[in-house]
């Protein structure tokens, strides 16, 4: 059965927010909020690869199914489909203009800098590498491959076939350029190198919004993010096991070798600059940029900070304070807190360290207890900020404009 025209703008508006990353949880959140408020009775199911409406009308019912591709997160559209959302709550737009307020969105988004983006791929790279304690040769390096990783994003827009390897080829390649490199400079950071070059793609956001949607008992949707982004993970993991297996069968190279000989006043530049770079891989709007770095910095700087009481504690404590900073935040630019909450959590999860984990289980097996305290300490972290978002009411029922 047809579904009635009077119903497409909640159609539409749960549409572009999937295909922008948001929570399944939070999508559905949303659409109730808004169905109500416009004295409209439906069910909305929201997965990854799927959404189901269902509206109830005296003896009717009307469903609409629709596969969809999973979205990928795009804090800047978020944040205008919820200005959009709260003007239809609050009946400030009539249904007729919510598609051609959606259309501009979508302009928006096709709107890319490359330049913008380069250097972000770049310093993100780079001061993750000083973050996790590099060198000289080895932080330069990671500028570079960072700019190549963003090289191979740009290709893979115009091939089918590289967006379907991209997670693979790009690990594979950036392995091979490192181990290339790990020749011919003596103190170049191999295993840190590569984990810089790529951090970006490392899905510890993934897995924690996948436990995220379990915890609020989304588990369909929760279940197949999760299980998505530990194939992710694998992914990238089966490039770097690849590209090193190919070149220790033709040259000697010392997967265990590292040096740190930053100055420690680096890092205090390099986690602003980090959390900077995310701005524009998210797409964030102008208007939320300061606040959104503000609150990706204080989230690492707390868990540094109250580091002595624990990974599990800190990680914790840390999560409490950014749903408060998100939240007042949210309140000043009358934008939703999961904008700065997302680019705070970003700074908690602990996706670099799963990677190291499974680097060392592989390729140094004579330090199997270092694994097996770096997975325990990925578990602390994801019961810190699971245990955070929770104790902070993030699950609860919610209105649009919080």
């Amino acid at each position: 059965m047809k579904v009635p025209e009077k119903y497409y703008f909640i159609i539409e508006l749960g549409k572009a927010l999937h295909i922008y990353g948001i929570p399944s949880y939070k999508i559905q959140s949303y659409l109730t909020e808004v169905a109500k408020t416009q004295g409209i009775t439906g069910s909305f199911m929201d997965s990854p690869t799927w959404i189901n409406y269902v509206f109830y009308e005296d003896e009717n019912s009307y469903n609409y199914i629709e596969c969809i591709p999973p979205g990928s997160l795009n804090l800047g559209a978020f944040s205008r489909i919820a200005e959009l959302t709260n003007k239809v709550i609050d009946l400030k737009i009539d249904n007729d203009s919510i598609s051609n307020e959606l259309k501009i969105i979508h302009s928006k988004t096709k709107i890319v800098n490359h330049l913008h983006l380069t250097l972000a791929y770049a310093f993100s790279a780079g001061c993750f590498s000083i973050m996790i304690g590099t060198n000289w040769i080895s932080f330069i390096f990671s500028l570079l491959l960072g700019a190549f990783i963003y090289l191979l994003v740009y290709l893979s827009t115009k091939s089918k076939y590289l967006e379907n390897v991209f997670e693979s080829l790009s690990a594979l390649l950036v392995t091979i350029i490192c181990c290339a490199l790990s020749l011919i400079f003596p103190n170049f950071n191999l295993g840190l190198t590569i984990l810089a070059s790529i951090i970006i793609f490392i899905p510890g956001l993934a897995i924690t919004t996948a436990l995220e949607e379990i915890t609020s008992k989304s588990l369909v949707s929760g279940g197949a993010k999760l299980f998505d982004s530990i194939l992710l993970l694998f992914k990238q993991f089966f490039g770097v096991i690849l590209g090193i297996s190919l070149m220790t069968s033709i040259v000697d190279i010392d997967l265990t070798y590292h040096v740190s000989e930053m100055p420690k006043w680096t890092i205090f530049l390099a986690i602003p600059i980090f959390s900077i770079t995310l701005l524009p891989i998210f797409q964030v709007r102008k208007k939320n940029m300061l606040f959104g770095a503000i609150t990706g910095i204080t989230a690492f700087f707390i868990t540094v900070l109250l580091s002595g009481y624990g990974v599990l504690i800190s990680t914790f404590i840390g999560t409490l304070a950014v749903v408060g900073i998100s939240r007042l935040f949210g309140l000043i630019s009358k934008t939703p807190k999961t904008v700065y909450l997302i680019q705070g959590i970003i700074m908690l999860v602990p996706g670099s360290k799963s990677f190291m984990g499974l680097s060392n289980s592989f390729f140094n097996p004579s330090t199997t207890t270092g694994s097996v305290n770096l997975f325990e300490q990925v578990t602390f972290i994801l019961m810190g900020i699971i245990g955070g978002l929770l104790f902070a009411g993030t699950f609860r029922e919610r209105s649009s404009k919080k």
